[in-house]
């Protein structure tokens, strides 16, 4: 494969995987070739990776996706970019096929940075989403209320059409799993600790859903993250 395609799409779970598929792939690529990774990872692994096969003649951009797998499929997701800009308008026809809209955020590793800020409030969203349905609820309001008023008032967030469903069913079939958006706080964890940023309600966030990954709900979709707030015997 990476004798004969130009331009190659990763999607991988870790930036440490994909440098192994890419390693592996390195002696077979071609000048003039490109890689996509999609992967959520580390940025200092995708500036490193960038810089490697640049040595080489082959591009390398990290275009991270903001959306589910079932929103990449509709087409509603968007991608975060980062790479040369001759690099990444040669895979403009691939990105825009994939999603919404297309955000070019700098070079190399600026794509996995944005998707940590992305999934910082994302992530955020979803959990007080969570806390706001099991508060109203122990408060003698029904969810399915609460959630039909917040989505009609200035608290909205798109949260709640993608994931209100799914808590107030508890139907947690995954779409994205919840062990994946753990991983994604410990990245944004060791990144806000290398720059100095602040995130003390990310460092609690990672606290609830480590708790839940030991009860064994890592697997379920992201928005069991409404577990952590409900009773349980």
């Amino acid at each position: 494969m990476a004798r004969a395609c130009r331009r190659i799409l990763l999607s991988l779970p870790t930036s440490a995987i994909a440098r192994a598929v890419v390693e592996e792939i390195e002696p077979a690529l071609q000048p003039g070739a490109i890689i996509i990774d999609t992967t959520t990872g580390d940025p200092h692994e995708m500036v490193a990776m960038g810089a490697r096969l640049s040595k080489r003649g082959v591009g390398y951009v990290d275009a991270t996706v903001g959306g589910s797998s079932r929103q990449v499929r509709a087409g509603e997701a968007i991608i975060m970019a980062g790479g040369n800009p001759d690099v990444l308008a040669q895979c403009a026809d691939i990105l825009e096929a994939c999603s919404a809209q297309v955000f070019k955020v700098g070079p190399c590793g600026a794509g996995a940075l944005m998707k940590l800020v992305f999934n910082l409030v994302l992530g955020l969203h979803r959990a007080v989403l969570a806390e706001g349905l099991t508060f109203a609820e122990a408060c003698g309001i029904r969810a399915e209320d609460a959630l039909a008023v917040l989505r009609a008032g200035p608290a909205f967030s798109r949260v709640m059409d993608i994931k209100g469903a799914k808590m107030l069913t508890g139907d947690f079939t995954p779409e994205a799993r919840l062990s994946q958006h753990l991983k994604d706080v410990r990245l944004i964890l060791a990144t806000a600790k290398e720059s100095g940023a602040q995130v003390p309600l990310s460092e609690l966030h990672c606290r609830v859903l480590d708790e839940l990954e030991r009860e064994g709900l890592g697997g379920l979709d992201n928005s069991a993250v409404i577990k952590a707030f409900q009773k349980r015997e």
